[in-house]
Formats: structure tokens, C-alpha cells, sequence
């Protein structure tokens, strides 16, 4: 439970100097380059690392709930399945601002 509570901490840290430090660059280099790619990839990154941390505890969660009560199979699996939607909303984002 420690090591999940340190590595939250840490992803949001990351994610909050990464942001920090586009929104610099961007302020910078904006006359001289074009971050489009930067921000797909940021898009992807962080919407995909989220729900994987996301996905990590709502399975194991899931799992021992369906081990005990089969009957709330359906229910988990919609859980599952709307923190995949974070993730697919993040590589939707990416594509819209690819193209």
C-alpha cells in the first residue's frame, strides 16, 4: 500500500513538471517550433498512464469482488471498461491534434 500511495505521488509530481516545463517552451519556442507532436505525445502519455494506475487498482478490486460475489460480474466489468475510455479519449485526442 506504501509503494502505491509514493508512486502516486510521484506521477503526479512528473506530470505536473512536465507540464510546467511545456507550458515554458511553449511560451519560448513559440515562434520558432512547432510543439503539435509534443502535446499528442503528452496526450497519450499521461491519459494512458493514468489509466493504467487506474486499471491496476479497479482490477485487483474487481477480481476480489467477483471472487466472492460472481453476481457483480457485470458492474465490474463496466468499471473496467470506462477506465479504458480515459485511455482512448487520450489517444483521440492525440490523433485530432496530429491531423
Amino acid at each position: 500500500m506504501r509503494f502505491q500511495k509514493k508512486s502516486k505521488r510521484n506521477f503526479a509530481l512528473l506530470t505536473i513538471i512536465t507540464s510546467l516545463v511545456i507550458l515554458a517552451s511553449e511560451t519560448a519556442l513559440a515562434q520558432t517550433a512547432d510543439l503539435t507532436p509534443l502535446g499528442a505525445a503528452l496526450a497519450v502519455g499521461i491519459a494512458g498512464g493514468a489509466a493504467a494506475i487506474a486499471m491496476g487498482m479497479a482490477g485487483s478490486a474487481a477480481i476480489g469482488a467477483i471472487v466472492e460475489k460472481p453476481e457483480v460480474f457485470g458492474k465490474a466489468f463496466l468499471f473496467i471498461v470506462l477506465i479504458e475510455a480515459v485511455a482512448i479519449y487520450g489517444l483521440l485526442v492525440a490523433i485530432l491534434l496530429v491531423f
